[in-house]
């Protein structure tokens, strides 16, 4: 049985200096824009609405925090849901503001105890995603990867991005 309780919105930072300064560990999701982070939360925590997914890319631009509750309404953990990476419809300056902030959190947070890397299983590993696994690996913590949009493929398309992906974690 599950100790999930609840999950729901706890906060939401556009700069590190504004991250909380609370003791609870930390699962990042991470991904390219318009991958499936925001619905991978949903999905997840067993709500529609939880985090905000929208069919265009880049409509996550802060960091957000979930906290995850045990059924006496403790606080387990946080779910930390990024911006996305690459197309997004926003001006340079938001983009590089964006990857600063990501590569700070991601590199430095003491509280961030492994990735979800969400990719979208009809694009495979994209250059971007290659270098977020590069980016975070130093850490030594663990980055699992999500694989998303499989429904879009056929039962052979579904297979073959699987055996690709995998073929290229090997490298």
């Amino acid at each position: 049985m599950s100790k999930l309780f609840q999950a729901r919105f706890a906060t939401t930072v556009n700069d590190t200096h504004c991250l909380p300064a609370s003791p609870l560990r930390e699962v990042a999701f991470a991904g390219r824009s318009n991958a499936g982070k925001s619905t991978a939360i949903n999905v997840l925590c067993q709500q529609n609405r939880l985090a905000f997914a929208s069919k265009t890319p880049g409509r996550t631009q802060h960091i957000n925090f979930f906290g995850i509750l045990t059924k006496d309404k403790t606080n387990l953990a946080n779910l930390v849901d990024l911006p996305g990476y690459g197309y997004a419809q926003v001006d340079l300056k938001t983009k590089s503001h964006w990857n600063n902030l990501l590569s700070s959190y991601l590199q430095t947070r003491p509280n961030l105890k492994g990735m979800v890397l969400i990719m979208d299983s009809r694009r495979g590993m994209t250059d971007l995603d290659q270098q977020m696994i590069e980016w975070f690996s130093p850490t030594g913590r663990p980055i699992h990867v999500l694989l998303t949009k499989c429904d879009k493929l056929n039962q052979s398309e579904s297979r073959l991005a699987l055996k690709k992906l995998q073929e290229k974690l090997k490298e």
